[in-house]
């Protein structure tokens, strides 16, 4: 059977193959470094090992998932899709961006893990109906996702599971579970596995995992969930620009009350930023433009484990979190002394926020108070 190798040029003489400048590189390099939370002095070490890698063979198995984590991969910007796909790795197999379909599609993957046995990376999407559970749930080719995630990942370098399906079991594994859905380190216990959470996840935080493996060689340091934790080392509510009014106890009690005009905390509303992990607040969606929570919605908790089963999504979590920067009064008496007084301020100060599409911040708050 003929076996497609991966390219033998490096990542560097792809590039360069492809037009892109030193300077070029070097941005590009440097906008890595940011993504993956390293400071500017790992530039030179990163452009180096970029510079003589070789792209790695990766294989992309869709399961039970809904194309949400593509869709996002597809809005990258860091680096974009096609300089993702073109220069960086070769993707050889993938439901949904590759050409080939049928019998060719599925003999593309088999090349693949022939050629690159031992060395290339599988990337999941979507959960896995469990061995024990009806194979006609979701099938690719006449076989179960079971079967292929079990024969796929056999001789594969790592494997990387994207979004919350593959790395919790996602909304498929919500009660009752009607497939047995489970995540693939559920399944997979013999090879190294990175779950990249979110529904989806951000698309620089797929990158940023691809990126630091080719730089370095292997997986970032990970938390108790196997997340990278240069993305999920810090919970939502404190990376969060509206934490100040938690902290002084202004919240938005309804969607269109003057807290939620004037970008109040959204605590109240069922926002779970404070028992939640991810990147939203800092690296944000469709470059960098805004995320959830700057659009007046309370966080989901959709890169966690269970969040569909976790209560509903607008009723606020049992217990109140504390402020890091020490012990605060208590929120509701709080609230009603400076909001009575802010709601005059907030009357006076609407046009402006409106005309420059910003909240009031505290230190406004304090200065007019």
């Amino acid at each position: 059977m003929p076996v497609r190798k991966t390219p033998d040029k490096t990542l560097g003489e792809s590039l360069r193959d492809h037009g892109l400048s030193r300077r070029g590189f070097l941005k590009f390099c440097a906008a890595t470094a940011s993504m993956m939370a390293l400071p500017p002095s790992m530039v030179p070490v990163i452009a180096a090992a970029l510079e003589a890698a070789r792209r790695p063979s990766v294989i992309w198995l869709s399961f039970q998932e809904c194309t949400g984590c593509t869709e996002s991969l597809t809005r990258s910007h860091a680096p974009t899709l096609e300089d993702l796909i073109l220069n960086i790795i070769s993707l050889d197999y993938h439901h949904t961006l590759q050409a080939a379909a049928g019998e060719a599609a599925e003999e593309a993957r088999f090349q693949a893990m022939a050629a690159n046995k031992g060395e290339y990376l599988v990337i999941v999407d979507g959960s896995i109906p469990g061995p024990d559970s009806n194979p006609g749930f979701s099938t690719v080719a006449g076989h179960s996702n079971y079967d292929i995630l079990i024969e796929t990942v056999e001789h594969a370098a790592a494997v990387i599971a994207v979004g919350t399906c593959a790395a919790f079991g996602g909304l498929p594994q919500a009660n009752p579970n009607p497939t047995g859905a489970r995540s693939v380190m559920d399944l997979v216990k013999d090879k190294p596995i990175i779950n990249v959470s979110g529904c989806p996840p951000i698309p620089m935080a797929i990158t940023g995992v691809l990126a630091h493996y080719l730089t370095f060689g292997r997986l970032p340091e990970l938390d108790a969930y196997r997340r990278p934790l240069a993305f999920f080392g810090q919970s939502i509510h404190d990376r969060c620009y509206r934490r100040p009014f938690y902290d002084r106890g202004l919240f938005a009690e309804s969607f269109d009350d003057e807290g939620a005009k004037l970008g109040w905390c959204l605590y109240r509303l069922g926002c779970k930023g404070p028992s939640t992990y991810n990147a939203c607040a800092t690296m944000k969606w469709n470059e960098g433009t805004s995320w959830p929570i700057e659009s007046g919605h309370p966080c989901l908790g959709c890169s966690e484990p269970s969040f569909w089963d976790a209560g509903g999504f607008y009723e606020p979590l049992s217990v109140p979190i504390t402020a890091t920067s020490g012990a605060i009064l208590a929120a509701g008496a709080l609230g009603a002394v400076v909001g009575g007084a802010a709601t005059l301020l907030a009357k006076k100060e609407t046009k402006t926020v409106v005309a420059h599409r910003q909240p009031v911040t505290v230190e406004e708050l304090e200065e007019k108070l």
